[in-house]
């Protein structure tokens, strides 16, 4: 079952929606979906829905609420793509992350003993600032874009973080890439996999930016991540 519900923010000021996918049975544990630049469109919520038949209690809170709630749009067509380029440019992602507590908060008074996180794109940055400074249980980030301007925070990681980085990334070059490497090889919560080749975006659910075989690669190492550390 999906549904869309409303959150509260962490200051109880205000509140915003999310889209939420549930399991047929009691949750195994809870998932925060972080959305790309395209708002919960299609793809984040075929991200939850498959989170959700795994057994998961799934959450994809609407990070661009403060200046257009309910955008979704599509990376394939330019003036979308372009737009969400836009709204990127107004993101305040100190609120971003604040709002992913928020939906970690609510996962947790649901029940769900353990919740965790996985960002895709702006979403996969703001998994590495959620893994430092929230307590998500284990997290994953997707072609995480500016991780280097953010290593001065990889001491405040208590809990398990994996990031998967194509290496043609055209959002992250290769000065980036080494600097994620330096910072973070020898941290004891961080696992970083590379993806030789392949552009941001390899794991998207539609659209021409999908590659199967790395997609395929990359889920199932975020599976198993979520099933070691979140259901135990």
């Amino acid at each position: 079952m999906t549904e869309m519900i409303t959150l509260e923010t962490i200051d109880g000021a205000d509140s915003f929606p999310a889209y939420v996918a549930n399991p047929s049975d009691t949750p195994k544990a809870a998932i925060v979906v972080i959305q790309e630049i395209f708002g919960i469109n299609a793809g984040i919520r075929r991200k939850c829905d498959k989170l959700a038949e795994e057994g998961y209690l799934a959450i994809a809170p609407d990070l661009f609420w403060q200046f257009e709630p309910g955008i979704e749009l599509d990376p394939d067509i330019e003036p979308e793509m372009q737009k969400a380029l836009d709204l990127f440019g107004k993101f305040d992602q100190d609120q971003g992350v604040r709002d992913i507590e928020a939906a970690i908060k609510w996962a947790r008074a649901e029940g769900c003993g353990k919740v965790g996180a996985v960002g895709y794109c702006l979403g996969g940055r703001l998994a590495y600032m959620t893994a430092a400074r929230t307590d998500s249980d284990a997290t994953v980030g997707y072609y995480a874009v500016g991780v280097d301007n953010l290593l001065r925070e990889k001491d405040a990681i208590a809990n398990p973080l994996m990031l998967h980085i194509p290496t043609e990334d055209g959002f992250v070059d290769k000065e980036t890439q080494q600097a994620m490497h330096g910072g973070l090889d020898d941290h004891p919560k961080v696992t970083l996999h590379d993806y030789e080749g392949l552009d941001h975006g390899f794991a998207t659910e539609f659209g021409k930016r999908r590659d199967d075989d790395a997609a395929d690669l990359a889920d199932s190492r975020t599976a198993e991540f979520f099933k070691t550390h979140l259901v135990g």
